[in-house]
């Protein structure tokens, strides 16, 4: 199976064990997609303004102490990840990082490598092939066999690491925004967003392209699902047939993002707050998770942590199609001035931001990485 399929015939129920979407789960607000640049100026005036209230341009890397950057840019997944600690790690899948050698023969020792640690980490396919260093599910693919990894590698940047990573075979996922100030004894979540994998379903005589286009949401955003199922647009889906249009989770890939927050629950926050801890110096930032029971999940138990995002994390409810622009806005100004605040009290404990040029090559090491990586699926 090519590794950009993600489609197969299921016999369960899209979205289970989730909450079930409603009729406007169709709609895009005006501003979901809107240019990154225009979106995002009011809060880089915002952060202008923080930086000079609390003397520090860089304190948002100082709210994190234990990860590289404290997660804000250019920290490596595996180094993160590696710092939950204690009865939280059982909650990780097992994952390994692999270094993509360049030159004659680096495709084949790289193959060769991955498959060797994937063996002494007890992986076997499917796995999740991701970039160690990136953003917003860029370069995330789903690879189901030997060839697949191969052909991830071959597409992979030389002189970069990616990961793999033990598939949690569930459609529930969900984005945990967790935020503690340093001396507080029990930190809070302040957002919840349930993910919701777009799926197309066939009829017998239309073609995956047509399914598409003629689908409420998923038309309106074609533009990212064709590229990615390029090689099989013009196939007619067998009738019941379910085609999963996205893999990553991220809304920007065309995940449906919903805000959970009415459903956080004290259970949950006891758990995400044991495993934050064993993090050590970790204030805020948000755990991605995948689930197969919901109400599970609002008891604290049956999900596994698939990534961990500290500083550069973002409250991702804000991309419900339902929610309006001025709260958005709202729930990111919050968000930020955690961050000085968090940043600006660990300066007072003895910790140290990143300088501002270090800061620089660090995104901009980063910005280089993402254009090189393969397509995300």
């Amino acid at each position: 199976m090519p590794a950009s399929d993600l489609s197969m015939p299921r016999t369960d129920e899209p979205h289970a064990g989730m909450p079930p979407l409603d009729e406007t789960a169709g709609q895009i607000s005006w501003f979901e997609f809107a240019p990154p640049r225009l979106f995002y100026t009011p809060i880089a005036i915002y952060c202008g303004w923080l930086s000079l209230r609390h003397f520090g341009p860089t304190l948002l890397t100082n709210c994190n102490p234990a990860l590289p950057y404290s997660g804000l840019v250019g920290e490596s997944k595996y180094q993160v990840l590696s710092e939950v600690k204690g009865a939280s790690r059982d909650l990780v899948p097992d994952y390994v990082s692999i270094l993509r050698w360049g030159g004659e023969g680096g495709l084949e020792r790289t193959l060769s490598e991955a498959t060797s640690a994937m063996q002494e980490a007890g992986l076997s396919f499917p796995v999740v092939a991701k970039p160690d260093i990136g953003m917003r599910g860029v370069g995330v693919q789903l690879a189901h066999t030997q060839a697949d990894l191969r052909q991830y590698i071959e597409t992979f940047p030389a002189g970069a690491n990616f990961m793999l990573q033990t598939l949690v075979d569930e459609e529930g996922e969900a984005g945990v925004f967790y935020v503690r100030e340093p001396g507080e004894d029990k930190g809070r979540i302040t957002s919840l967003t349930l993910k919701y994998f777009p799926r197309v379903t066939g009829d017998g005589t239309s073609t995956l392209r047509e399914l598409i286009l003629n689908d409420s949401r998923a038309g309106k955003l074609a533009h990212i699902y064709m590229d990615r199922h390029e090689h099989r647009l013009n196939d007619v889906v067998p009738a019941g047939e379910s085609v999963r249009l996205a893999f990553a989770g991220s809304h920007s890939r065309g995940t449906i993002f919903r805000n959970g927050n009415a459903e956080i629950t004290e259970a949950m926050t006891d758990a995400f707050d044991e495993i934050a801890k064993s993090v050590g110096e970790f204030y805020i930032g948000r755990f991605d998770v995948r689930f197969g029971d919901f109400d599970a999940l609002k008891e604290g138990k049956g999900f596994r942590i698939i990534e961990i995002n500290g500083a550069g994390g973002e409250q991702t409810h804000i991309w419900d199609s339902r929610t309006t622009l001025r709260e958005a806005y709202r729930a990111l100004l919050m968000q930020f001035g955690a961050l000085y605040r968090i940043g600006a009290k660990n300066r007072r404990r003895g910790f140290k931001p990143t300088s501002l040029l270090g800061l620089i090559r660090a995104w901009l090491g980063e910005k280089k990485l993402t254009k090189h990586y393969p397509i995300t699926h």
